[in-house]
């Protein structure tokens, strides 16, 4: 079985090398003008999980506070490594509503569309 999850990219090449680039997932295919859409699928961190941004038909993000896309990363180490890499590319870390987080030691920051993106040192 595999998953992907899908959704609208607002600015999409700043997503698109934010989660490529600085966040460091694989781009396992991506398509252009596919009646009307385009879009970038990754690898979370292989194939049977996916993440899917769409550009196109008007399709624009919502997001929430609750619109997160949690990586389990097993280590407080891999947490720290992997947020010095992106604040290295200018990205802070931002103090997620849900207080669960900072408890549990994860690192939050925010995407160029807004969405959450939370690095987890637990394993789920």
């Amino acid at each position: 079985m595999q998953v992907r999850v899908a959704r609208p990219a607002g600015d999409f090449a700043a997503v698109v090398s934010f989660y490529g680039e600085v966040v460091g997932l694989t781009e396992l295919a991506s398509f252009d003008n596919h009646n009307g859409y385009s879009g970038v699928v990754f690898g979370l961190p292989d194939a049977s999980r996916q993440l899917e941004l769409v550009s196109g038909q008007g399709v624009a993000p919502s997001p929430t506070a609750e619109d997160q896309l949690v990586l389990y990363l097993g280590s407080a180490e891999r947490v720290s490594e992997d947020a010095a890499r992106i604040r290295a590319a200018g990205f802070e870390p931002a103090e997620s509503p849900n207080p669960y987080w900072a408890r549990n030691g994860a690192v939050c920051f925010v995407d160029p569309d807004g969405y959450w993106l939370v690095l987890s040192p637990d394993a789920w």
